[in-house]
C-alpha cells in the first residue's frame, strides 16, 4: 500500500523545516512527500527544496482547498495523507495509517485530533477538554468526522467525489469532505490518532471561540451542506 504525504504551505518558512525534519525521522516509508507551495511570497519553497525526499509543487491559486486539490492531482499513492505545514508527525503516525487501512477494507478516511507543542500546560489542558467534550460524542452521533490538518484518504474514494470542494474558502471544508466521502465507506475519527501542531492560531483567535466557530461550521455542513462562516484571514 503506497502512502503519499501532502503538505499545503502558504508562507510557512518558519515552520515547514521542522515539519519536514519530523518526516525525515519518522516517515521514511512514505511513497512520496509533496509540499504544495500555495502562492507563497517567502522562502517556503526554498526551505522545502533543501530536503532531498521532498517534491515541491507550485499552486499559484491561493487557497487551502486549491492546495489540497493540487495535492490530490499530483499524488500517486493509494492513500493520500494530509497534514498542515506546522505539524510534526510522531513515531507511529505512518504505521497507524497503514494498520487501519490494512485491517479495514471499508475504510475510506482516517483522522484524529491535534496535540499542541507550543501551548502552556494550562492552554493544553483547555484544548484537550475542548477536544474530548466535542469530538467523540459528535462523531458517534453523526458517524463521520475529518480534521483537515490530520487525515488520510483513499485516492479512489477522492476520485469518486472528484476531489476537494474548492468553492469553500476555509471553515467547514473538512466536514464537507467527510460528508461527501461517507456514502463510499467508513470515515473514521480516532482520538488516539493524533498529530503535533502549533497552537498559534488557537491562541490568536481564542481557544473557546475557536472551538465554537469550528463546531458551528461542522453543524452547518452536516445539516445544511454549506459552511456558516464564509472566509478566514489566515487561509493556508
Amino acid at each position: 500500500m503506497k502512502i503519499s504525504l501532502i503538505i499545503p504551505a502558504y508562507n510557512e518558512e518558519k515552520y515547514i523545516g521542522d515539519c519536514l525534519k519530523s518526516i525525515e525521522e519518522y516517515g521514511k516509508d512514505f511513497f512520496e512527500v509533496i509540499v504544495i507551495n500555495n502562492a507563497s511570497s517567502d522562502n517556503t519553497a526554498r526551505v522545502a527544496s533543501n530536503f532531498p525526499f521532498v517534491r515541491v509543487v507550485d499552486q499559484p491559486q491561493k487557497g487551502l482547498l486549491w492546495a489540497r486539490q493540487k495535492g490530490y492531482e499530483e499524488g500517486k499513492g493509494d492513500i493520500l495523507a494530509y497534514i498542515d505545514s506546522d505539524c510534526r508527525i510522531g513515531p507511529m503516525w505512518y504505521e497507524n495509517i497503514l494498520k487501519e487501512f490494512t485491517k479495514n477494507k471499508n475504510l475510506v478516511s482516517l483522522s484524529g485530533p491535534y496535540k499542541y507543542y507550543d501551548l502552556t500546560s494550562f492552554e493544553n489542558f483547555q484544548a484537550n477538554i475542548g477536544w474530548w467534550i466535542s469530538a467523540p460524542l459528535t462523531y458517534r452521533i453523526v458517524g463521520y468526522m475529518v480534521l483537515g490538518g490530520n487525515f488520510a484518504v483513499k485516492k479512489e474514494a477522492l476520485d469518486k467525489i472528484k476531489g476537494f470542494n474548492t468553492g469553500i474558502s476555509f471553515y467547514g471544508e473538512d466536514t464537507d469532505l467527510a460528508r461527501r466521502l461517507s456514502p463510499y465507506g467508513k470515515v473514521k475519527f480516532k482520538m488516539n490518532f493524533t498529530i503535533n501542531t502549533s497552537g498559534r492560531r488557537l491562541i490568536k483567535e481564542g481557544i473557546f471561540k475557536t472551538f465554537i466557530v469550528y463546531g458551528l461550521n461542522y453543524i452547518w455542513e452536516v445539516f445544511f451542506k454549506k459552511p456558516l462562516t464564509k472566509s478566514h484571514e489566515n487561509i493556508r
